[in-house]
C-alpha cells in the first residue's frame, strides 16, 4: 500500500503490454506482472513453438505457467486508480498515420521510438527498456523508426538478408548465397555498405566541391550585378548630365536668336515708322500746296494770279518713294531657314550619334570572363546527357511529305492531306520541330536515300513560294548541313556552300551551345567524327528541321 504523501509513478505499476494500469494483474514466474488478458494473448501466439517467454526480459518458460491473480497488486491498483492516476497517454504518444507504430503494443499503439533490424520490430519507449538493459540485447542493431523492416527479410527463405550479391546487385539472405547466388560474387552486407559508403563519400566531395564551385561563380555574378548596375547608373548620370548640359546650350541658342530677331525687328520698324512719318509730313504739305493751287485756280484778277503764282508752283525737294531703299517682303524667313538648317545637321548628328550609342550600350559584355564553363562533349556518352527528344511539327510540313512514328519520322509521300495552315511550307519540302531549342542540346538522325538537308532555323523564317529565303541553309536565318547518298557532305549557310572532306554515315549527332553560339555536326558511328563546326551568335531560339530534296525511298527520323 503506497504511504501517505508518497506520489507513485504509474509507469511502475503499468502492463507493459497495454501500457495500462493492468485489469485482473497476474505474475509471471520471473517476477513481472501483466494483465490477464495482455499475457494469455501474448503466450496464445507463441503456442506453436512451445517456449512461452517473458515480454520483458525475454525469459522462457517451459511448459506454459499457470497463471493466477495477484490480489495484493490488484488491491493496489484499484487504490492507484482512486488517486486519478489512471489518465492515459497524451495523444502526441500515439502513433499517427504517418508514424511507425510499435509493435508490441496492443489496442491503441504508441508511435514507436526506435527499430531493431534483427528482431524485426519497432518499439514505444516503454517496450524498448529490454532492449537497453537486458545484456542478451546489446549486440541487437537499433535505428530509427522504419516502416520498411520487412524489405530486410528474404521473400524466399523468410531470413533476414545479411549479405550482398555483387553479380545481382541484390541483397540476399545467406541461403541465398549457398542456392541460386552459389558460385556469385556475394560479401557481408556490412562490407557491401562501407564500399557504398566510400563512394557516397566521394561523390558528396565531388558535389560540395561544385556547391563550392557554383557559390564562388554566384558570389561572382553578384559581384558582376553591382558592377553592372554601378556602370549603369554612371552612364545614366553623366548621359543626363549632358543631355541637360546640350539642352541648356540649345535653349541659350533659342534664347539668342529670339533676342536677336526681336531686336532687329525694333530697329526695322523704327527706320520704317521714321520714313512713314516723313512721308505723312510730305502729304501734308501737298495737300495744303494743291489747296492754295486750287483756289489761285478760281482767281479772276489776272494781275493777282500772275503775281501769286510763283511763289505757290514752286516745289521744295520732295522724298519720292523711288528714293526709298526697300527689301524683298521675306525679312526673317532666312532666319527660318537658317534655324532649319542647324535643326536638319543637329538631327543627323543626333541621329549617327545615337546609332553608336545604342551599339555600345546592347554590345556591353555583362558574361563574366571568370567562370569557367563546362567543357564541350567529346564522347557519345556525354553528348547524350543533353539530349533532347525532337518532334516534327504538323502544321510546318509541305503536303507532299508524311509524318509518322509520333511524328519523330518524315518520309516523301505525295498525299497532300495537311490542311492548310500559316505556319506550313508551301514548295519547299521541309518541316521544322515543334521545341524551341536554347541552352545545350543534342540529337541524332538517322537519314536514307538519295539527299536531304539536316538543319536548325529559326522560326520566322520565310514558308511561302520556291526561293532561297525559305530553303535551308540558303539564307542568314538557317544552317543546314547537306547529306549525300555516298555519305559526302557540305555545309550550308547564307547561300554559302563549305565542302567536307569527310566521309560519314547514315546517322548524324547535332549538338548545339545556344548561349556559347556554337553548332556542331557529328558523324556517329562507333566514334563522334567532327564533320563541320559553326561559331556564330544566335539572336533568336532554334529548331531543328529537315529538308528532302528528292523522293527516292526518304526517309529521316529523330532517334535519340
Amino acid at each position: 500500500m503506497a504511504q501517505k504523501g508518497v506520489q507513485p509513478d504509474r509507469e511502475t505499476f503499468a502492463c507493459s503490454i497495454c501500457l495500462d494500469l493492468p485489469k485482473d494483474p497476474v505474475t509471471v514466474p520471473c517476477g513481472h506482472s501483466y494483465c490477464m488478458n495482455c499475457i494469455k494473448t501474448h503466450w496464445d501466439k507463441e503456442d506453436e513453438k512451445r517456449d512461452y517467454s517473458c515480454p520483458q526480459c525475454r525469459q522462457t518458460f517451459t511448459p506454459r505457467p499457470v497463471l493466477g491473480k495477484n490480489t495484493m497488486l490488484a488491491d493496489l491498483v484499484e487504490e492507484l486508480k482512486k488517486t486519478g492516476l489512471q489518465a492515459a497517454p497524451a495523444d502526441h504518444c500515439y502513433a499517427g498515420p504517418e508514424d511507425v507504430a510499435c509493435d508490441v503494443c496492443t489496442g491503441r499503439k504508441l508511435r514507436a521510438c526506435k527499430s531493431c533490424l534483427l528482431c524485426l520490430i519497432s518499439f514505444c519507449e516503454k517496450h524498448l527498456q529490454p532492449h537497453l538493459q537486458t545484456p542478451a540485447y546489446k549486440k541487437h542493431k537499433l535505428v530509427e523508426p522504419s516502416k520498411k523492416l520487412q524489405d530486410n527479410v528474404c521473400s524466399r527463405h523468410d531470413e533476414v538478408m545479411k549479405m550482398f550479391c555483387r553479380t545481382d546487385q541484390q541483397s540476399i539472405c545467406y541461403l541465398c548465397s549457398v542456392d541460386e547466388h552459389k558460385g556469385h560474387d556475394t560479401v557481408s552486407a556490412a562490407a557491401e555498405r562501407t564500399e557504398r559508403q566510400r563512394e557516397l563519400e566521394g561523390t558528396r566531395l565531388n558535389i560540395q566541391q561544385r556547391i563550392q564551385d557554383r557559390e564562388k561563380d554566384v558570389k561572382l555574378f553578384q559581384q558582376e550585378v553591382e558592377v553592372i548596375n554601378g556602370s549603369a547608373d554612371k552612364a545614366v548620370e553623366h548621359s543626363e548630365e549632358m543631355f541637360t548640359e546640350l539642352i541648356r546650350l540649345m535653349e541659350k541658342r533659342r534664347s539668342d536668336v529670339k533676342q536677336q530677331v526681336r531686336s532687329q525687328q525694333e530697329t526695322e520698324v523704327s527706320r520704317v515708322k521714321e520714313l512713314q512719318e516723313k512721308l505723312e509730313q510730305e502729304i501734308t504739305e501737298l495737300k495744303r500746296r494743291d489747296a492754295e493751287l486750287q483756289k489761285l485756280s478760281h482767281t479772276e484778277d489776272h494781275n493777282q494770279f500772275l503775281q501769286d503764282y510763283p511763289s505757290l508752283s514752286a516745289l521744295s525737294g520732295s522724298t519720292h518713294s523711288s528714293s526709298i531703299k526697300t527689301r524683298p517682303l521675306r525679312y526673317f524667313e532666312d532666319v527660318t531657314a537658317a534655324v532649319s538648317g542647324v535643326r536638319d545637321k543637329l538631327q543627323d548628328t543626333l541621329r549617327e550619334g545615337w546609332t553608336n550609342i545604342s551599339q555600345t550600350v546592347t554590345e556591353v559584355d555583362v558574361l563574366l570572363s571568370q567562370l569557367r564553363p563546362e567543357p564541350e562533349p567529346q564522347t557519345r556518352a556525354e553528348f547524350l546527357r543533353y539530349s533532347r527528344d525532337i518532334t516534327l511539327d504538323p502544321n510546318t510540313v509541305h503536303n507532299d511529305l508524311l509524318l509518322s512514328k509520333e511524328n519523330r519520322e518524315i518520309r516523301f509521300s505525295g498525299e497532300g492531306s495537311y490542311p492548310n495552315h500559316p505556319d506550313r511550307f508551301t514548295d519547299e519540302w521541309q518541316v521544322l520541330s515543334r521545341e524551341s531549342l536554347t541552352g545545350r542540346c543534342y540529337w541524332e538522325v538517322e537519314w536514307h536515300g538519295e539527299e536531304t538537308y539536316i538543319a536548325v532555323a529559326y522560326k520566322n523564317i520565310s514558308r511561302e513560294g520556291i526561293s532561297e529565303e525559305c530553303r535551308f541553309g540558303y539564307n542568314d536565318k538557317s544552317w543546314a548541313l547537306f547529306c549525300y547518298r555516298t555519305y559526302s557532305y557540305g555545309f550550308w549557310h547564307n547561300n554559302i556552300e563549305t565542302p567536307i572532306p569527310a566521309d560519314g554515315s547514315s546517322r548524324i549527332g547535332v549538338y548545339l551551345d545556344h548561349e556559347a553560339g556554337i553548332l556542331s555536326f557529328y558523324a556517329v558511328s562507333e566514334t563522334m567524327t567532327l564533320l563541320h563546326r559553326v561559331q556564330t551568335t544566335f539572336t533568336q531560339p532554334l529548331h531543328a528541321g529537315i529538308r528532302v530534296e528528292f523522293h527516292y525511298s526518304y526517309v529521316a527520323e529523330f532517334v535519340n
